[in-house]
């Protein structure tokens, strides 16, 4: 593999997912996603008086701070532990899957550069796509922030750049995580279909049932406290200033800790998805 031919296969790949309906349609969903749930239907509940009973027992003040663009870093990275997750998977699954029942996967490998060549611009694209994700929510949230802080005159104070950076470092990890992981079942399994559906099935009740059962049966844990959900879970965790009852949200590891882990995590699942590709036939 040379650096030239990585970015040659960069290109290719970026081009292809911006021509990609799915492509836009994935992303699209996950701000629309994260404004509804983040800020939609906060204001509503903050708006209408309903707070308590909306917004995790936030009284109406607390509720009103977590609207505005100092809370942005805390706020933004809460969906993505599962939802904005799942919809990553999804992205990275479809990304590598969609190459074998399409046929493009053979005519790369037989008429362009080499097998690490091309998927590792595969891999560089999906991250790129991830930090432009994470860029992008931040600033459409601190956008939308500053607007409900102006109609209800308060304050308009930026988050600290220490809280920024935070926030776009633990969006980048939890999202990057689970887009390779997804990348990777997508080469398992060998098809988008299939990598979809196993991928949300591990994501969305998997996990839960198995932190369900280290509840009941405690040596278990040692492994529960380690899987991808729990890793991501604790550092959208460790953003969290008040409130509780996000939907994967956790605080079993440390920030430290889940960081360790999501970069093993990220390294693994590049590993295997380069090797795979590398050494297994493709009829």
């Amino acid at each position: 593999m040379t650096v030239r031919d990585l970015l040659a296969s960069t290109r290719a790949e970026a081009l292809r997912l911006r021509k990609w309906p799915a492509f836009w349609i994935v992303l699209g969903t996950w701000i629309l996603l994260n404004l509804t749930f983040s800020y939609l239907f906060n204001y509503l509940a903050y708006t209408s008086g309903e707070s308590t009973r909306m917004s995790n027992g936030l009284p109406k003040d607390a509720l009103l701070q977590q609207m505005l663009p100092a809370a942005v870093p805390a706020v933004f990275t809460q969906g993505m532990a599962m939802f904005g997750g799942a919809l990553m998977l999804v992205l990275g699954a479809l990304t590598t899957g969609s190459g074998f029942g399409w046929g493009t996967w053979k005519t790369v490998f037989t008429q362009g550069p080499s097998r690490i060549s091309a998927v590792g611009g595969v891999v560089v694209s999906l991250v790129a796509v991830v930090i432009g994700l994470v860029l992008t929510a931040f600033v459409v949230d601190v956008g939308v922030a500053a607007l409900i802080g102006a109609t209800q005159s308060q304050s308009l104070a930026l988050p600290s750049s220490r809280q920024s950076a935070l926030g776009i470092l633990t969006g980048t990890a939890i999202l990057g995580m689970w887009t390779l992981a997804g990348a990777l079942i997508g080469v398992l399994a060998r098809g988008p279909a299939l990598a979809v559906g196993l991928g949300l099935v591990w994501v969305l009740v998997v996990e839960n049932l198995l932190r369900g059962v280290a509840a009941i049966f405690a040596p278990i844990a040692v492994i529960t406290d380690h899987l991808p959900g729990t890793a991501a879970g604790s550092l959208a965790g460790a953003m969290r200033t008040v409130g509780a009852g996000t939907p994967g949200v956790l605080d079993i590891l440390t920030r430290t800790e889940a960081l360790i882990v999501l970069g093993g995590y990220i390294v693994a699942f590049v590993a295997g998805t380069l090797w795979l590709m590398r050494s297994r036939d493709l009829v």
